[in-house]
């Protein structure tokens, strides 16, 4: 039987600078950059394999797709697809479970950077006329700061959480971290329950995956434990912050800053009280998408298929 493989979600894994020609060796090949709600089932019927990013996928559909064998997630985190009907239905769901690592890294460091020293601003400012108009030689439009000699507290020690601190190490930084499993502190640094970080550390980076358990991990109770200097960073799930607990603190002064690549809702339609917030730089979600981490992505996403199609499965999620 020849295989139908068709890529519901398409566009943010390659706007048109990647290639989708291995996919196509694998058989009759069809790619959408997005799919609406009202058509993801005609779009799937007789696929033998779909491949999602962010459509979801969910059992009701599965009842009207008997020729479905496979789904691939795009992405890390697989709950766009209810993994446990599609294992009833026979079908095998696969994730890419490490493609991002050094680009997530890199770039929480470029929204604690930009918290530090706001180049843009200042870049713009100059650009604007400010600098030719200026009295002095230098001059800042905000505080600047060093991070060398600063704590950070590092929540979720998985791979990228690592890197992170990797990174942080080598800005001078001192690490402390901490992770839903226990594990045992090193040289370079500290493990710590999740009280103790947040009072010390001076910046907190989130890369911890959501769970049930912590949805909504960090709230006013929590917030009130951190510095009011202090920055919070979150490349990782945007629901595992209280938008409007972390609002209420940046526009009281009791946190320094926040830099968030993610938030609850994606795309924020109704907005979001941190767009507003005080000292408050939000990002598109794009820390995963260097074209360096999407090739890897699709790299994996292709093996994975063709693995499954030889029998050898690798990256199930729900066997």
């Amino acid at each position: 039987m020849k295989q139908r493989i068709v890529v519901l979600d398409g566009y943010t894994l390659n706007p048109g600078d990647l290639t989708w020609d291995a996919f196509q060796e694998l058989g009759d090949f069809e790619v959408y950059d997005r799919t609406p709600a009202n058509e993801i089932v005609s779009r799937s019927r007789r696929a033998t394999a779909l491949l999602t990013n962010k459509t979801p996928l969910r059992g009701a559909s599965f009842d009207q797709l008997p020729d479905l064998r496979y789904i691939g997630v795009l992405a890390t985190g697989y709950d766009i697809v209810d993994a446990s009907a599609a294992r009833e239905k026979g079908i095998a769901v696969t994730n890419i479970p490490t493609y991002g690592t050094d680009s997530v890294a890199q770039f929480a460091f470029a929204l604690l950077l930009e918290l530090c020293h706001r180049v843009q601003r200042h870049a713009d400012d100059a650009s604007g006329g400010g600098w030719a108009k200026s009295p002095d030689w230098s001059y800042h439009l905000s505080p600047l700061i060093e991070l060398a000699g600063k704590t950070l507290g590092v929540v979720g020690f998985g791979r990228i959480g690592r890197q992170t601190a990797a990174i942080g190490r080598a800005f001078g930084m001192k690490v402390i971290a901490h992770d839903a499993v226990s594990m045992p502190s090193m040289d370079d640094f500290q493990m710590v329950e999740l009280e103790e970080l947040l009072r010390r550390a001076d910046v907190v980076s989130l890369h911890c995956p959501l769970t049930g358990e912590n949805r909504g991990l960090i709230n006013s109770e929590r917030l009130s434990l951190m510095k009011p200097s202090a920055f919070l960073i979150n490349t990782a799930r945007g629901p595992l912050v209280v938008e409007q607990d972390l609002a209420d603190a940046l526009n009281s002064g009791r946190l320094g800053g926040a830099a968030l690549d993610v938030l609850p809702v994606e795309p924020p339609r109704n907005g979001s009280p941190l767009m507003e917030a005080k000292n408050c730089i939000i990002t598109p979600h794009i820390a995963w998408a260097t074209k360096e981490a999407r090739a890897r992505l699709m790299d994996t996403a292709v093996e994975n298929l063709r693995r499954f199609l030889a029998g050898r499965p690798q990256n199930v999620v729900n066997g």
